[in-house]
C-alpha cells in the first residue's frame, strides 16, 4: 500500500494540526521547510505492548508489572513527544540521509535503521547514509541509548518519515511526469509511470520540498510487502571496518589536537595531594603540556608513547580513594550486612540460597578517548556517547559556557556494554583543554580502564522458592549490590540530576530494577527487592544490567524445585512458563540440542529460560568440566571448564535484520561464558588487580563452543522486540546450570574462578607499564 499526503497546513511540528482520524498504518507526518526534500513523523503516545500469549501453565499465576509496563516502555513513550524533530532528507545525488539520535556501538542499527528507510522509500540499501546525530538538548528523552531501546522506539517513527517522503515524491514525479499519483511506482530509487518513463528520486528532491512546513498524513507499508525489513543482510558499515577506513574518535583529525593521558592514582578515586616534578616532566621529548585536572595529572605530548613515558615519570603525593583499603571480602561483607530480610519462614518445604557476583570489567575493545577543543568562549567534543545531551548539559556547566556555546558530535564507537553511557573521556578532555588551552585527543590506558574505569558492581542476590507437592507457592529474590551509577538518567539532565541526589538515587535504581526484570513462571507469590550499598566506586549498567545475576541464581533454583519435585528440568519449565513464546523457544533449543542424551561423567547439559522488553530467548549449552579439561595449560592462566556446546533460540517479534541479531546472541553468549566461568576484577587494598586483556579473563577462543546454532523465531509480533542485551542472561544462567550437574556442585559464586589469581599483578606505581620498545607485539 502505498503512502497517501493530505493537506497542506502552514504549521511547524511544535504546533501540529487536529490529527486526523488514523489507522493502525496511518500516521501523521510532515515535510518540512528545506532545499531539499525533508520529512518527519509525529506520533502520539501508543499504549504499551503486550507479549503475545500470556496463557498460563498449571502453576499459580503469577503478576509482574512489566507485564503492564517495562523499562522500554517508558523509555518509548518518553521518546514520542520529539519524534518530528527526527528527520529523512532526500538529496539530489538520490541518496537518503538520516542522522540517528542513538550511538552506534557495534550493535548494528545503522544497519537496521537503514533497513526501515530502503524499505518504506524502495530505495536500495546502500544508498541509505546513516550518520549519528550531534548532541541535540530538544530531543529530550529522544537521544539516550540504552535499554536494548534503539530499534523499538525508532521504528515506527523512521519509517513514517521515509513513508512521508515517499508520498511526496511520488506527487512531485506526478507533476513531472503528467501522471495521476495513484499510476506511479518506485523501485530502486527511480519514480516509474505506467508507460515506463522514469525519473530519479535525486532529479525530485528540490522539486518536492517544501517552501513552508506541512502536515501530511502516510500509510507504511503492511508486513507481507516487506522485501527489505526481516531479510538477513549484511551491516553497512563491514567493509569500511574490515579495511580501516571506519573512523572512530581517534582517527578524526582535529587541527592541533594531541594526544593526551592522565597520571591517575593507585587506589580508586583517589586525589592528587601534589606533584614534585611537574616542571621536569613538561621538558620532557615531545611533551608540550602538563597540568593537574579533578582525575589526576594529564600529559600533552606528540605521540601517546610520548605521554606513556610521561605519565610514568610524574612523581605525584596522592590523597586516598573512595574505596582506600577495601577488599572483596569488605565489600562482601557490606553486602551480607544490608540484605533484605526475607520476612517469615514459610511453612512449606523451601528451596533457599545466597549467590555472590563478583566485580566485572566494563571496558570495551575501543580504549575510552574523547578529543575536545576548548575556546573561551564555545568548545567542541567528539567522543562515542550514549547520553550525549546529559553530556553536554554537564560539560558546559564545567567549563562555565553556555548550553548553546558547547558543540558535542557523537562518534561512532568501537564497543560500549553499557561504559559509553558515560562520558568521563570528554569531560576530563574539556577539562584538560581548557587549563591548557589547547586542543587535545585523550585517550585511556588500558590499564586505566580496567583499574579507574567503571566496572558491574559486587552483588548478592538471596533466593527463596516455598513449594507443596508439584507446585510452587512462592519466589522471593533480594538483590543487594554495590550502588549502580545511572547518573546518565534518561539522557537529559533533570533526570541525571534526579538520579544523584541522596534520596532519589535509590528510588531511580529501584525502578530501572523493577521495569527490567521480569518473571517468565507461575511461581504464585512473587516478590523481588533492590538494595544499594557503598557508592564509593565507579559502576555502570553493564550489558544486561542486573538481568544476568538475577536470571542466574533464579535458573538455579528452578533447577533444584525440578530435582526436588523429581521432574525433568525441561519439562518442569515448559510447565511453568506463563508465555508461549517462551515456552517455544524453550522446547526449540531442548528439541535442537538434543536435551537428556547421555554424556560422560564430568560433562553436562544445562539450559535457562529469559525474558525481556517483549522478547524471549532460551539457551542450551554443554560443558566440560573434566580434569584433563579443566587443567590443560595455556599460555593465558588457568583453562578452566570449556562450553563445547550452545544452541540459542530467540524471538524478537520482528527480526528487523536476523543477520544482525544472529550477532548479537553470538556476543550475548560470549557474555554469559565470561560471566559465569573466568571475568571478574579482584579488589584488593582500594584497587582492582586487574590492568587489561591479557589479566582481565573474557571469554577466549578457547571457550568459544565449537558446536553454536542461533535459531531465529518467525517473527510473532508486528513490531521489534528488545535483542541487544536479551541473550545475555540466559547465557551465563544455562552456563551455571551445566555446570552445577557437571561437577554435582550448584556454584554459588560467579565467576566460578574467581578465587583463583591465575595472574601476576603490574604494578600501581607508575601506574601504567612501558611501552615495549622491541617491535614486537605486546599485551600491555
Amino acid at each position: 500500500m502505498r503512502p497517501r499526503s493530505s493537506g497542506t497546513t502552514d504549521r511547524s511540528p511544535q504546533s501540529p494540526p487536529p490529527a486526523p482520524e488514523l489507522g493502525r498504518r496511518r500516521f501523521l507526518g510532515y515535510v518540512l521547510a528545506a532545499p531539499t526534500l525533508m520529512a518527519a513523523a509525529e506520533l502520539a503516545p501508543a499504549p504499551a505492548a503486550t507479549a503475545a500469549d500470556t496463557s498460563s501453565g498449571p502453576g499459580i499465576p503469577t503478576t509482574d508489572i512489566t507485564e503492564i509496563v517495562d523499562l522500554n516502555d517508558a523509555l518509548t513513550l518518553a521518546a514520542a513527544p520529539t519524534s518530528a524533530l527526527i528527520t529523512v532528507q532526500v538529496n539530489t545525488d538520490g541518496t537518503v540521509s538520516f542522522a540517528l539520535p542513538r550511538a552506534e556501538v557495534g550493535q548494528g542499527i545503522t544497519t537496521s535503521t537503514a533497513m526501515l528507510i530502503a524499505e518504506e522509500m524502495d530505495v536500495p540499501l546502500d544508498r541509505v547514509r546513516i550518520t549519528l546525530a550531534d548532541a541535540r538538548p530538544e530531543l529530550l528523552f529522544n537521544q539516550l541509548t540504552g535499554a536494548s531501546n534503539t530499534t523499538i522506539s525508532t521504528y515506527t517513527p523512521v519509517r513514517v518519515a521515509a513513508a512521508v517522503a515517499r508520498g511526496r515524491l511520488l506527487e512531485a514525479a506526478a507533476i513531472e511526469l503528467g501522471a495521476a499519483v495513484s499510476t506511479l511506482t518506485i523501485k530502486a530509487g527511480e519514480v516509474i509511470g505506467a508507460a515506463g518513463d522514469r525519473i530519479g528520486i535525486g532529479d525530485l528532491a528540490r522539486k518536492a520540498a517544501a517552501v513552508t512546513t506541512e502536515a501530511v498524513t502516510a500509510e507504511l507499508k503492511p508486513a507481507d510487502r516487506f522485501t527489505v525489513i526481516g531479510t538477513p543482510q549484511n551491516r553497512v558499515d563491514a567493509l569500511a571496518a574490515v579495511t580501516g577506513r571506519k573512523k572512530f574518535a581517534m582517527d578524526l583529525a582535529v587541527p592541533n589536537a594531541l594526544p593526551t593521558m592522565v597520571c591517575r592514582p593507585p587506589t580508586i578515586n583517589g586525589k592528587v595531594a601534589s606533584v614534585a616534578n611537574l616542571d621536569a616532566v613538561r621538558t620532557m621529548p615531545g611533551v608540550t603540556d602538563a597540568v593537574v585536572i579533578s582525575t589526576g595529572v594529564a600529559v600533552r605530548a606528540r605521540t601517546f608513547g610520548q605521554c606513556i613515558d610521561a605519565v610514568r615519570a610524574l612523581n605525584v603525593a596522592w590523597r586516598p580513594g573512595t574505596a582506600a583499603s577495601k577488599s572483596d571480602r569488605t565489600v562482601l561483607d557490606e553486602l551480607k550486612a544490608a540484605e533484605p530480610s526475607m520476612g517469615l519462614p514459610s511453612v512449606t518445604p523451601t528451596v533457599e540460597e545466597t549467590f555472590t557476583f563478583h566485580f566485572r570489567g566494563n571496558s570495551a575493545l575501543e580504549p575510552n578517548c574523547a578529543i575536545a577543543d576548548v575556546r573561551s568562549d564555545r568548545a567542541e567534543i567528539w567522543s562515542g556517547l550514549k547520553s550525549p545531551i546529559v553530556a553536554k548539559q554537564t560539560i558546559a556547566a564545567r567549563l562555565g559556557l553556555p548550553v548553546g556555546a558547547v558543540t558535542v558530535h557523537v562518534t561512532e564507537s568501537g564497543g560500549s556494554f553499557g561504559r559509553k553511557l558515560f562520558f568521563d573521556a570528554a569531560s576530563e578532555a574539556a577539562e584538560a583543554s581548557q587549563k591548557m588551552g589547547k586542543p587535545v585527543k585523550l585517550m585511556w590506558h588500558r590499564a586505566d580502564d580496567a583499574r579507574q574505569g567503571r566496572a558491574h558492581p559486587m552483588a548478592t542476590s538471596r533466593v527463596r522458592a516455598s513449594y507443596l507437592g508439584g507446585t510452587v507457592l512462592g519466589y522471593k529474590q533480594r538483590h543487594t549490590s554495590v550502588a549502580t551509577d545511572l547518573s546518565h538518567g534518561f539522557g537529559e539532565v533533570i533526570t541525571a540530576i534526579a538520579a544523584k541526589l541522596p534520596v532519589g538515587d535509590i528510588g531511580f535504581s529501584e525502578t530501572f530494577f523493577q521495569l527490567s526484570q521480569s518473571m517468565p513462571y507461575d511461581f504464585g507469590v512473587y516478590s523481588r527487592v533492590l538494595n544499594e550499598t557503598d557508592k564509593g566506586f565507579n559502576t555502570g549498567s553493564m550489558r544486561n544490567v542486573y538481568s544476568p545475576d538475577v536470571t542466574c541464581a533464579r535458573e538455579l533454583i528452578v533447577d533444584r524445585l525440578a530435582a526436588n519435585m523429581g521432574k525433568d528440568p525441561v519439562r518442569f519449565r515448559h510447565d511453568a512458563l506463563s508465555d508461549e513464546r517462551a515456552r517455544a523457544v524453550l522446547d526449540k533449543v531442548a528439541d535442537l540440542g538434543n536435551w537428556g542424551r547421555t554424556m560422560p561423567a564430568g560433562t553436562a547439559q544445562g539450559i535457562a529460560v529469559h525474558t525481556e522488553y517483549h522478547a524471549a530467548n532460551a539457551v542450551l549449552v554443554e560443558i566440560d568440566c573434566r580434569p584433563e579439561t579443566v587443567n590443560r595449560p595455556i599460555r593465558d592462566g588457568v583453562a578452566g571448564p570449556r562450553v563445547t556446546k550452545a544452541v540459542c533460540a530467540v524471538d524478537v517479534g520482528l527480526a528487523v535484520n536476523p543477520r544482525g541479531l544472529e550477532a548479537q546472541m553470538m556476543g550475548c553468549l560470549m557474555d554469559g561464558i565470561a560471566q559465569t566461568l573466568t571475568a571478574s576484577l579482584h579488589l584488593r587494598d582500594g584497587a582492582f588487580l586487574e590492568a587489561s586483556w591479557d589479566n582481565y579473563f573474557y571469554t577466549r577462543q578457547w571457550n568459544t563452543p565449537p558446536e553454536l546454532d542461533i535459531v531465529i523465531m518467525p517473527s510473532s509480533r508486528e513490531k521489534p522486540g528488545g535483542a541487544g542485551e536479551l541473550g545475555v542472561a540466559a547465557a551465563m544462567a544455562a552456563v551455571a546450570c551445566a555446570y552445577a550437574r557437571a561437577t554435582g556442585t550448584m556454584p554459588t559464586s560467579f565467576p566460578v574462578n574467581h578465587g583463583t589469581l591465575s595472574f601476576e599483578p603490574k604494578p600501581t606505581v607508575p601506574p601504567v607499564p612501558a611501552s615495549p620498545t622491541d617491535g614486537l607485539d605486546h599485551a600491555i
